[in-house]
């Protein structure tokens, strides 16, 4: 099956034509695309509308969005992104995660460790002062360093000015800084989550595959001074859903796409980097899935990373499959080339920008021999060894850096995102050591076989031993589990790092000398590289495109739009709506067994449903990961439905969007409320999401 398009005839129509006609782009809430909304859709978005959806949309700090919807501070999202407090909340006689959690009182409201909600109040343009801070003369790695102290420096004196949380987001390539500030919630408590077999229904089998029959939502609750915070802007549940044809937005944080990199960099992705990605996501699933399988308590505790693990694994397969489509790459290809083309026709353009490109390519030969050891021992997936492993190496660090001013520190350690990464490293969450001894192993073992056993930093580790002896000896000595010991590590700063004879951190400390010496590596020769020469490039696209368009996607908030349209799959029509009637069809077709097994809240209540109620939906809207969990919204701002998954075509959307077959997947609000009223019985919450309840 074809993923792709020629992503433009001509580079010079893109802006003219391709974004007009498609429902492209994932648009800054400060530069929405309302004159393309208007001509195809006949819609004014009015700045209105796009204050309701700032200040109703939410950011979770696990990677997910959300948005509020009652003036309660009740927040909904994902189940996939709740899953994770829901996991944490959970022991071996109550998992939450396989049976389901309603609330229904606020006092039985369960409390997430460390769970962390941003929603957007201010966006400031900061370009000119970031660029500003790279002198000329400067060579890639000093200009480099200048920018990220410029950052850090920015975030924190907007945090001491305000209170909030500031970060300063890289866009179009290094082209533009924007200032986001954030007011954030760190008390959230969990309200309602169904059973992950209806979250999460068809399992694997059915993940990023259409028609779906999900209900993959949870509810929260925001506090502050332990009251549930009155909110002045949330999004209403709408009275009517939506219908074929129906214009819809999307709201939400999309992580990352990479529509803006060059042919080099995306090579590298293609030949380097995501086989190493799926390398270690196909490990680690095995590892888990062999955890899992010794114990029913081991099963419980690993559910979640296996969740998130699989989840990965098929999504890089789909990201795969479109750097691996010769007909998307060459129309990447063809873009560049014309661009380039451009830039070469004309004299001040070529004297200011030609050299960007090649600087571009050696820096990505550079980061062939950096990123395996940059991935597998400090900053990768691969890299921590489980959450002790990456906690200790959290403790060396921090204790080192907090020595040093704020904008000379490694940019997570600044005084402005301090308090989230305390939030994380003290949090309460259980951790489970017979997992972590598994992961460190496995980890291990993965970086034993990619860098060979001769690997220096391996061999400061290992000290001859296997990885085997290794984990079980760190895991069951460390005392790290421990709140109050990472607490007295933190407080002690470097004495208490360096007096200290946990095995964990002893390897962390053992190694820190040399990751910090491959991080330098990579900042000095590979990213400051391609970060100048990217903001270059970023200008001579401004220059011959115009800057009409949207940046690539950076966990921060963004306007999609599109309709709810169904697709065609060789010659088979895929309509837009699945019917919860469907989803018991779906199981009897599947045999009712697992992961096809509806739970017995719903087979009970079959009788009382109306199977004709829609469930699932698909639009056009741009979206990718991230948006999990992102408000679907009509014209008035209300909610129809939430954004949970994409089709399998979408996947190559990273790259390259494409609306023939590629579609985001929503749930329906009608569905919801159907299940909430007549499985559930959670009347309360139903009632508040319609207004029905009065405001506390």
């Amino acid at each position: 099956m074809k993923f792709a398009r020629i992503l433009f005839c001509a580079l010079f129509s893109l802006a003219l034509s391709s974004l007009a006609l498609a429902d492209e782009g994932m648009w800054l809430l400060n530069a929405p695309p309302t004159a393309r909304i208007k001509a195809k859709y006949h819609f004014d978005v009015t700045p209105a509308f796009l204050e309701k959806l700032q200040l109703g949309s939410v950011r979770f700090n696990n990677g997910g969005s959300g948005s509020f919807v009652s003036p309660d501070g009740l927040a909904f999202t994902n189940h996939h992104v709740g899953r994770v407090c829901l996991q944490q909340l959970s022991t071996a006689t109550k998992d939450y995660i396989k049976d389901g959690f309603y609330a229904k009182t606020q006092a039985a409201e369960g409390k997430c460790p460390d769970l962390e909600l941003n929603v957007l109040q201010k966006i400031e343009d900061v370009t000119a002062q970031v660029q500003g801070a790279a002198k000329p003369g400067m060579s890639d790695a000093d200009a480099g360093q200048a920018i990220r102290s410029m950052q850090a420096e920015i975030e924190s004196s907007c945090n001491k000015k305000t209170g909030l949380r500031c970060d300063v987001v890289t866009l179009y390539a290094g082209g533009a800084y924007h200032l986001y500030q954030y007011k954030k919630y760190t008390d959230v408590r969990v309200v309602f989550a169904p059973e992950a077999a209806m979250a999460f229904f068809g399992g694997d089998p059915d993940n990023f595959e259409y028609p779906r029959y999900d209900l993959d939502i949870c509810y929260f609750r925001v506090y502050e001074n332990d009251k549930p915070v009155h909110l002045e802007h949330y999004l209403e549940w709408a009275k009517q859903g939506v219908k074929d044809g129906d214009l819809i937005f999307v709201s939400g944080h999309p992580g990352r796409t990479e529509r803006l990199l060059t042919m080099a960099e995306l090579n590298f992705l293609k030949d380097v980097q995501t086989p190493t990605l799926l390398y270690y996501l196909s490990n680690r699933a095995k590892m888990l899935h062999e955890f899992a399988n010794t114990s029913a308590e081991n099963a419980r505790v690993s559910s979640d990373d296996l969740f998130g693990i699989e989840n990965s694994l098929k999504a890089y397969l789909g990201r795969d499959l479109g750097l691996k489509d010769k007909e998307l790459m060459a129309g990447k290809q063809a873009a560049e080339d014309q661009l380039r083309r451009a830039v070469d026709a004309d004299p001040k353009l070529k004297g200011a920008y030609a050299g960007a490109w090649e600087a571009t390519g050696k820096a990505v030969e550079t980061d062939l021999s950096v990123f395996p050891l940059d991935f597998w021992l400090d900053r990768g997936s691969g890299g921590f060894g489980g959450d002790l492993m990456g906690k200790a190496k959290a403790l060396v660090r921090v204790a080192a850096e907090k020595q040093k001013p704020s904008a000379k520190r490694l940019r997570e350690y600044g005084d402005a995102r301090l308090p989230s990464f305390e939030q994380v490293l003290l949090s309460e969450a259980p951790i489970y050591k017979t997992l972590e001894e598994a992961s460190l192993k496995s980890w291990l073992e993965m970086a034993q076989t990619r860098l060979g056993n001769d690997n220096a930093v391996l061999q400061k580790i290992l000290q001859g031993r296997t990885p085997a002896a290794i984990a079980k000896d760190a895991i069951a000595n460390t005392k790290l589990d421990q709140v109050t010991v990472r607490k007295q590590l933190y407080a002690g700063g470097a004495d208490a790092i360096a007096a200290s004879s946990d095995p964990l951190i002893v390897i962390a400390r053992t190694i820190d000398p040399d990751t910090r010496a491959i991080r330098k590596q990579f900042e000095d020769q590979v990213d400051s590289v391609i970060r100048q020469n990217s903001t270059l490039i970023a200008k001579a696209r401004f220059a011959v495109l115009g800057t009409d368009t949207y940046p690539d996607a950076t966990f921060t908030l963004r306007l999609s739009y599109g309709e709810v349209k169904g697709y065609n799959v060789d010659g088979k029509a895929i309509p837009a709506m699945t019917m919860i009637g469907g989803a018991f069809t779906h199981a009897a077709e599947k045999g009712n067994k697992d992961p096809f097994e509806l739970p017995k809240t719903w087979v009970d209540a079959k009788p009382k449903l109306n199977l004709k109620t829609p469930f699932n939906f698909v639009s056009t809207a741009d979206i990718i990961g991230g948006n999990s969990g992102s408000p679907t919204v009509n014209r008035n701002g209300e909610v129809v439905g939430i954004i949970f998954d994409g089709n399998i075509q979408s996947l190559p959307w990273d790259f390259a969007y494409e609306d023939k077959v590629g579609r985001a997947v929503s749930v329906d609000s009608r569905a919801i409320l159907e299940a909430m009223r007549k499985i559930y019985h959670a009347e309360t919450l139903a009632d508040e999401l319609e207004g029905k309840s009065k405001s506390k």
